[in-house]
């Protein structure tokens, strides 16, 4: 996988977009708003973090395409772009995590 898979991955959500959710569950996820989208990325995230505590490095891989495939659901309900998460990681690049969160207030 290259950051390409992702590029192509969250275009295809953005275009389901406006599918028929009677034939999309990516266009039947974002019709039910960004709430329902949110909770759906959590509820992967929640399975994700339970397969990492088991160590089942199989099932952890299957979880963790599914937080990523939601987390991108999740940020086009909202109208972020993939590029704005990339942006704003490179904008974090050398910067200590302790520094860049003090930076928060």
């Amino acid at each position: 996988m290259t950051d390409d898979t992702l590029l192509r991955l969250a275009a295809t959500i953005r275009a389901r977009k406006g599918a028929d959710p009677e034939t999309s569950w990516t266009a039947k996820l974002l019709s039910r708003g960004p709430k329902k989208a949110a909770q759906k990325f959590g509820e992967e995230a929640v399975e994700a973090v339970i397969e990492a505590a088991r160590g089942d490095k199989e099932k952890l891989t299957e979880e963790a395409a599914d937080v990523l495939y939601h987390f991108l659901v999740m940020l086009t309900s909202r109208g972020v772009e993939l590029s704005d998460v990339y942006a704003e990681l490179a904008r974090r690049e050398g910067i200590s995590g302790l520094a860049e969160k003090a930076s928060r207030g």
